[in-house]
């Protein structure tokens, strides 16, 4: 098995390719160790020294090491467990629903056509260019004229997500809905 290495635009997160699905649907965000129990995968990567998250796309794992640690010492230690659980047939998550994702406000009914040109620009415009770079970005809610998200994977923590955020994906939603005034990060 071949895994490709891609960096990202944050220096503490890597992107890896096993050339084969990762997540049939969806993406999976860990954090932390707690909650990875939902994932094979995400345990064996938090049982590695230096990992600080890892986030699960439909073709990629990326893994956020801690800052105090360096990729020339995780880097190795992370591709042969990635070999080696790919290898096993092991499953990546287990089948628990999980709860439903939270919103950051409590929306207004009335703007239900905005919600969804919002999520719908996400998803065709926003959401593949950033996984392209080893992340993912999640409606949490609009209220008010402004849009709430929340960065994952690589993004998370990534130096250019606040320009990301600001000047790329704020900009684009107030050209295609003008009911949008600003764009703000939440964390979960």
């Amino acid at each position: 098995m071949f895994i490709e290495t891609e960096v990202t635009p944050n220096p503490d997160t890597l992107k890896f390719l096993p050339g084969r699905a990762v997540l049939e649907t969806g993406t999976a965000n860990f954090a932390s160790p707690e909650g990875a129990d939902a994932s094979p995968l995400a345990e064996a990567m938090f049982a590695l020294d230096g990992v600080k998250g890892v986030f699960l796309g439909s073709d990629f794992v990326t893994i956020t090491k801690a800052t105090e640690s360096e990729w020339q010492d995780i880097k190795p230690s992370v591709l042969a467990a990635l070999m080696q659980f790919f290898s096993s047939g092991a499953p990546v998550m287990h089948d628990i629903e999980g709860p439903a994702p939270e919103l950051a406000v409590d929306e207004d009914d009335a703007d239900a056509d905005i919600v969804e040109q919002i999520k719908t620009l996400l998803d065709e415009k926003i959401r593949p260019a950033v996984a392209g770079d080893g992340g993912d970005i999640i409606y949490r809610g609009f209220k008010e004229g402004v849009v709430y998200l929340q960065m994952q994977g690589a993004c998370a923590g990534c130096p250019s997500s606040t320009i990301t955020l600001k000047h790329g994906i704020e900009n684009l939603l107030k050209y295609y809905v003008p009911e949008v005034v600003d764009v703000r990060s939440v964390e979960y």
